[in-house]
């Protein structure tokens, strides 16, 4: 029996998960690793470490079943987005730590593009709102504060990389450089109209093309692991960033579906199909997944959708690339199919509940999170707006910060922790609210995942505010287990994304209990809630 290898190398942890052709999870192993925190806003990531951690679970797993590499029939990868790697060509060493997506030591620069009016040309091209999450400015910013590194970069001497592409060059012995559609599509540098890396853009910021990895399918043979590593070789057949491997494998294959993430940060994607639409909301466009030219794709609106139409017919509306002038000098010789989602990002989910543990030490582990928020019957009318690194959609304030507001004498431990977990589904609320108006669309239901969709306090609450149903399937890992899907059709491990449907299963469903009076008082005070950290940092 043979097996797919899914490394889910995260933003506090690297994972492997060995899967079965039902998508079953037959063996995992885990190991978080270090974060670091040099500066206020700034956060870091040691590269190496990342790599150790990575090869040392996916060892880990495979001894687990006594498996060989001979039973691995392919890998997939799937990553933190946007975190910024630069190393040495020639000794494959980092030059720097790696900036993590999280960081806002760049929106210096963020504010100097916009002021110069150039956020309209980001926004076209990449879908992106100018912001220092996305990975363009960590890259100018190293090359402009690490000594020499300019100079080398500009010499052809030092490569870039999402993890990705990292853990990709670091598996095949330094022999192959390549990223994904889905992770270029979150640098601010490539054109997701011309399927390319953009002339204009790498002028903007200042960044030689050398250093750029080849960009190729989510569901592709990029090359073998080294012998030395698994005692044989080992094809690498998928790779796609965490929120859209999360995407595709909740088998979130028509445009409408959509899924939400509740990791570190919360991110919730919605398929539109193979026409990037265009947000006026807050909200960005980004590529869901790119696949080899021949997998056409006859997935379309079926009446078992998740979302109800408010018009007689389908109102995503495509953005023009007419004026793009995509340059083809980076591009794909022959046209991929690439599939595009809207997507919302919160910066800080899961990891607000970290916070309470790690910073604030009132929780010993994440899992007691529940148990405190269901011991009082609310929050004494506190709200707490986790924005500690700037707030995502639909806001785009990079320099929000982070608040606790409404606390009386009563204000207890108790209350501090479910004010902060019900942050998770404000948030939301609000990403799902500019998402309907984007696409014209209503929620009806909500596919979730990530490991704070098993607490059964938040996903009630988050059905209540949403005044919708909230989905968890039976496999709540659709992260790793959507890279597994991508690396197992390119190996002819499952044949199409019909045969991977068979295998998702609904665990629980969560239906809305709450008032509408009820609701509307509690989105009021997080609104109210929301403009106090917005208001924080302005002179």
């Amino acid at each position: 029996m043979q097996y797919i290898m899914s490394l889910d190398q995260g933003t506090t942890s690297s994972r492997c998960i060995l899967f079965d052709r039902a998508g079953n999870a037959c063996a995992a192993a885990q190991k978080e690793f270090r974060q670091y925190f040099p500066q206020p806003g700034w956060v870091e990531h040691d590269p190496e470490e990342i790599w150790a951690t990575t090869l040392e679970v996916s060892r880990a797993a495979m001894e687990k079943l006594g498996v060989t590499a001979a039973d691995i029939a392919g890998i997939g990868i799937t990553n933190q987005r946007e975190t910024t790697v630069l190393w040495d060509k020639t000794t494959g060493r980092p030059i720097a730590p790696a900036i993590v997506w999280q960081c806002r030591r760049t929106a210096d620069i963020i504010d100097e593009l916009v002021k110069n009016g150039h956020g309209e040309t980001i926004r076209t091209k990449t879908g992106l709102v100018p912001d220092a999450y996305f990975s363009g400015s960590k890259i100018k910013w190293l090359l402009d504060n690490v000594p020499g590194a300019r100079e080398k970069a500009e010499a052809g001497q030092l490569l870039f990389g999402t993890i990705d592409t990292w853990l990709i060059w670091k598996l095949t012995g330094g022999k192959v450089h390549v990223t994904d559609y889905t992770n270029a599509s979150r640098t601010m540098l490539y054109n997701i109209h011309g399927l390319s890396w953009d002339t204009e853009l790498l002028e903007l910021l200042t960044v030689p093309a050398a250093i750029l990895p080849e960009v190729r399918p989510s569901s592709c043979v990029y090359g073998e692991t080294e012998f030395s590593l698994y005692g044989g070789n080992i094809p690498i057949a998928g790779a796609a960033g965490d929120q859209q491997c999360a995407l595709f494998g909740q088998c979130c294959f028509q445009p409408g579906e959509m899924k939400n993430t509740y990791g570190t940060g919360c991110f919730l994607l919605m398929n539109t199909g193979t026409q990037p639409v265009r947000s006026e909301n807050g909200l960005v466009t980004t590529i869901a997944v790119g696949l080899p030219g021949e997998a056409a794709s006859d997935f379309r609106f079926s009446a078992d959708s998740p979302v109800r139409n408010r018009t007689e017919k389908t109102s995503l509306s495509p953005i023009s690339d007419s004026n793009l002038h995509p340059q083809s000098d980076f591009g794909p010789e022959v046209r991929d199919h690439v599939e595009y989602a809207l997507e919302g990002s919160i910066f800080v989910a899961g990891a607000a509940i970290q916070w309470l543990r790690d910073e604030l030490c009132v929780l010993t582990s994440a899992a007691e999170s529940r148990d405190y928020a269901q011991s009082v019957p609310d929050t004494a009318g506190a709200y707490v707006v986790p924005a500690f690194t700037g707030l995502g959609a639909p806001y785009w304030s990079q320099h929000a910060r982070g608040t606790v507001v409404g606390i009386t004498r009563g204000f207890s431990r108790a209350h501090l922790v479910r004010a902060t977990l019900e942050s998770l589904a404000y948030q939301t609320y609000d990403i799902c609210k500019a998402m309907e108006s984007d696409a014209d669309l209503s929620i009806t239901s909500l596919k979730v995942d990530g490991g704070a969709c098993g607490n059964d306090f938040l996903m009630q609450f988050q059905s209540d505010l949403l005044n919708a149903a909230v989905c968890r399937p039976g496999c709540i890992e659709t992260t790793a287990l959507g890279a597994a899907y991508l690396a197992g059709l390119a190996v002819g491990y499952w044949k199409s994304r019909e045969d991977i449907r068979q295998n998702w299963a609904v665990d629980k469903m969560f239906s809305p209990e709450m008032s509408e009076e009820t609701r509307e008082a509690l989105l009021k005070g997080w609104h109210k809630a929301v403009k106090c950290a917005l208001t924080w940092a302005e002179e």
